[in-house]
């Protein structure tokens, strides 16, 4: 689906006056709201917080295609389910050569094939985001193509609620930002976005599904993580509207305290607070680390995280969904018949759309191609040969991807054939039957935003914008809860990011992308 709109010359004029008291309106929301980062330099515990970048005015975005991306969740969840269910395919796409020449990888498909046999967990919930980019097709005018599929640590969704509540408080406390364009005065132009309520709703789905009202959630995160305020918010709210208690522990922490019950396989938890206690049962294992290989710095973390795998909590997500968000995995779906046989297939269980064919139609797979883009294998099959002549003839119109989570990761344009050339010369000393360093890569074609769009970005702890040509990667979260009777399929909310043009590589807590929200147009 492509649309006619014409994106509306953005941001409206305001006065010197005008723009200094939305900086001091935005500021002293976000302080108050809990729309912060922790600084760049913080201590333990923490005694200051900044603003998280944002931005000023909300960025206008066709209503129709935001429509038609939240629609497409419950959709992607079902694909997603369905991938991390098939083993066989895992072991195909993720066992071939992504898992010889990616070390990361590697581990994480040779862990999960030593002890999937030994699960006692069925159930497996994912808090999944979809990225989009708007696509200048220039003849089909303005449609959405999909970025990436994440199926671990999908961030910033209280932060992104944050944002719209901003935007609308803004428009409410300034007369519809001094009137100064009819799209910021019609308050049907700023969507409803609850991601944090249903979030944290996706994670209370876990938690009643495991059975025990007197166990916990655990949060697996990182060590001097930055963006807690995003995470603690969910604790807050899993606390406050379901009774819901939350464990924080990192990798390092968990190494030490985490024990399986031999006879149950519970999870349990000792206090390090309160030794004397019992320790808590941990019903589900969020993660909010364990995405990239420096939250492995030794063996002992993927140690831990197979502990942790073998227990009877419930994962978010497993070792099998997080492989199954690999950038790989994304390639293999857009060759022919392979995403027909997972959404049309009679053999595929029911996760969220009823059991195999007749659940799903051919409409439902042609939206979701819709929404992609070129991607090719790095291999050497024909497409694999034909991908090289692509990235090394004509890189400006190509991004490189490594499978890597977390931003700053890919190599774009003129810079791929070099990195190439870097690769094959590291080929020269591996061993003969190996498969090259180029297969752990995929090429995907390059999205191409709409131009001419600006915005007013503020760097988080700064009391002054930036006016910049901006692009805007529009998020939708998802909530999935399957591999049992117990099925749940839902979308959750969506986070708009927004960065200036001249910036390949996103990351919000380093100042590069701004926590926007969506401005309705038709």
């Amino acid at each position: 689906m492509s649309v006619s709109t014409t994106l509306p010359d953005w941001p409206p004029s305001l006065t010197p006056e005008q723009h200094s008291h939305l900086i001091l309106l935005s500021s002293t929301y976000a302080l108050t709201h809990g729309f912060t980062l922790l600084p760049p330099s913080s201590s333990q515990p923490p005694t200051s917080a900044i603003a998280a970048p944002l931005s000023l005015l909300p960025t206008p975005f066709p209503r129709g295609l935001y429509d038609l991306a939240v629609s497409l969740q419950p959709l992607y969840n079902a694909l997603y389910a369905r991938i991390t269910l098939d083993w066989d395919f895992l072991d195909r796409v993720m066992g071939g050569s992504v898992s010889k020449v990616d070390t990361f990888q590697g581990e994480l498909w040779r862990g999960w094939k030593s002890i999937r046999e030994d699960l006692v967990q069925p159930l497996q919930l994912g808090l999944f985001r979809s990225d989009y980019l708007l696509h200048d097709g220039e003849k089909e005018g303005i449609s959405i193509k999909q970025v990436e599929f994440n199926t671990i640590a999908a961030s910033f969704g209280a932060l992104s609620q944050r944002a719209g509540e901003m935007h609308k408080y803004l428009s409410k406390a300034t007369n519809g930002y001094f009137s100064i364009s009819p799209h910021l005065s019609n308050p049907s132009n700023f969507p409803a976005n609850e991601p944090l309520k249903n979030l944290a709703a996706g994670l209370a789905e876990g938690w009643k599904a495991y059975g025990n009202k007197d166990a916990v959630i655990l949060f697996v995160v990182q060590d001097g993580e930055r963006n807690v305020f995003d995470q603690k918010w969910l604790e807050f709210e899993l606390l406050e509207s379901h009774s819901i208690p939350v464990i924080r522990h990192t990798f390092s922490e968990l190494s030490t305290l985490a024990q399986i019950d031999p006879t149950t396989k519970n999870l349990l938890l000792p206090s390090p607070l309160q030794p004397s206690l019992p320790a808590r049962e941990v019903s589900v294992i969020y993660y909010r680390s364990a995405y990239t290989p420096t939250d492995y710095p030794s063996s002992a973390e993927w140690s831990t995280r197979l502990l942790l795998e073998t227990s009877k909590a419930i994962k978010c997500p497993s070792m099998a969904l997080q492989l199954s968000g690999a950038k790989k995995i994304q390639q293999v779906l857009s060759e022919p018949e392979v995403l027909e046989d997972f959404l049309l297939g009679d053999h595929r269980p029911d996760v969220g759309f009823g059991k195999g064919a007749g659940s799903l139609t051919q409409e439902d797979v042609d939206r979701l191609r819709l929404t992609w883009i070129g991607l090719y294998p790095m291999d050497n099959s024909e497409l694999g040969k034909k991908a090289y002549t692509l990235a090394t003839s004509q890189p400006e119109k190509y991004v490189l991807k490594p499978q890597r989570e977390g931003g700053g990761n890919n190599i774009y344009r003129e810079n791929i054939p070099s990195y190439l050339e870097e690769l094959a010369e590291e080929d020269k000393h591996k061993i003969e039957g190996e498969p090259e360093k180029k297969e752990g890569y995929i090429l995907m074609e390059l999205i191409e935003p709409p131009k001419g769009l600006r915005n007013l970005l503020v760097k988080g702890g700064e009391n002054k914008s930036r006016l910049a040509d901006i692009v805007s990667e529009l998020g939708v979260y998802g909530v999935s809860l399957f591999g049992g009777k117990q099925v749940v399929n839902q979308t959750a909310g969506t986070l708009l990011r927004t960065k200036g043009r001249e910036s390949d590589e996103g990351g919000v807590a380093i100042g590069i992308s701004s926590i926007d929200s969506p401005l309705l147009v038709d």
